[in-house]
């Protein structure tokens, strides 16, 4: 059994992002409130109105902060509560941290600026202009704030960025940027030697194709994933085979990890997001937001239905096959879509009506050897509707 390697930097970017952020707003107010109070030129004020005036927007400012955390925390709470737990957009959006850094910010110039002043009779009126200016734009971060809040709550932009972001990943289907498929046929190195995972249960979240296809050419080796992004990795469970002479721990490395799934590599993750939200309406007797939901999915579940479902398979430079990823296949799809919404909206005519002309209209667009996953499902679907509707006597 191997080890898992060290946590990949890639997991913590958009954490060190955000710190670095705050660094970086928190050094350049204090730039500002240690150099623009020593402005002698242009027209001045009594220095104790500007302190008076700094100190009031330092705090006033602070107690945004704390307004912009207690947004943050019950949008997010709202959101999880009627959309999905699992949905963290609002969350992470970067508007959020920009805020909070810019807040900081001026925060800082303000108490700095005001020190900065200290026992002078007048002050520059540049460090008021300076303030002025930083609450504008301030201003200006939390209009924006309350836009993306106000459509963080709205279910059709919510419905709309999921679908789009779901569609994006199938389209592409995982951009070929290592190289072109091979053949299926090419034989495999040995020996053959499987990686498990030996750390605690955690998410798949995304694979470094480019890595690892470095270092399979590199060792002239195959390596074949068991695993797809999105999977949840259990101690003992096998990851991947080494066609060849490949330290496992080279394996391991390429693969990024986390608490939760998102949208960089994993196809399933949409459907199963559109999917919460239909079952939650379902819930408090909500057909209708059930049925928009299920607008989504069709569309989906269309495209979903003529995309490669098979292994991928990536070359190097040289066209000789190096990494093998798994994919979901068609009937995982079907049943993260449908198979819980069925069952749920069974004493539901609507969604039942709604769900049986996805299932015909997928079908449609469907090849005809994948109409054999769509089938028993529409059947279901039509045997409930039957017993909600009987037939006349």
């Amino acid at each position: 059994m191997t080890k898992a390697p060290a946590a990949d930097a890639y997991r913590h970017r958009r954490i060190l992002n955000a710190e670095l952020a705050q660094v970086l707003y928190i050094l350049a107010g204090l730039g500002l409130g240690l150099t623009v109070p020593r402005i002698r030129r242009g027209p001045d004020l009594p220095a104790q109105q500007v302190i008076g005036i700094l100190t009031t927007i330092g705090l006033g400012v602070l107690g945004l902060v704390a307004v912009i955390f207690s947004l943050g925390i019950l949008v997010v709470r709202w959101a999880a509560s009627n959309y999905s737990p699992r949905l963290t957009e609002f969350r992470d959006t970067p508007i959020l941290r920009q805020t909070f850094a810019f807040a900081l910010g001026v925060t800082v110039f303000c108490i700095s600026a005001a020190f900065t002043i200290g026992p002078h009779l007048r002050v520059s009126m540049a460090v008021l202009i300076t303030a002025i200016v930083l609450l504008v734009l301030m201003a200006g971060l939390l209009r924006t704030l309350q836009v993306t809040v106000a459509t963080s709550i709205q279910l059709s932009p919510v419905l709309s960025s999921i679908a789009a972001r779901g569609r994006d990943l199938l389209d592409s289907a995982y951009p070929d940027d290592a190289g072109t498929t091979a053949s299926p046929a090419a034989p495999l190195p040995v020996p053959c030697t499987t990686v498990t995972w030996a750390n605690p249960t955690t998410v798949l979240q995304r694979i470094q194709v480019d890595r690892l296809v470095g270092a399979a050419q590199a060792a002239n080796a195959v390596i074949v994933l068991r695993a797809a992004p999105g999977i949840t990795l259990q101690c003992g469970v096998p990851v991947a085979d080494i066609h060849g002479q490949l330290p496992a721990s080279v394996v391991l490395g390429g693969l990024v990890v986390g608490s939760e799934r998102t949208f960089e590599q994993d196809p399933l993750f949409a459907f199963r997001l559109l999917t919460d939200i239909a079952l939650r309406a379902l819930r408090p007797n909500d057909p209708a937001t059930a049925v928009q939901a299920l607008d989504y999915l069709e569309d989906l579940l269309g495209r979903a239905a003529a995309a490669p479902t098979e292994p991928r398979r990536v070359t190097d430079d040289d066209n000789a096959l190096r990494l093998v990823i798994a994919r979901p296949g068609w009937d995982e799809f079907v049943r993260t879509s449908l198979d819980d919404l069925i069952t749920s909206a069974a004493t539901t005519p609507s969604v039942l009506l709604r769900i049986q002309k996805l299932l015909e209209r997928v079908q449609s667009r469907a090849q005809p050897d994948r109409h054999e996953v769509l089938t028993p499902r529409l059947t279901r679907v039509n045997a409930y509707l039957a017993t909600l509707f009987p037939p006349p006597a």
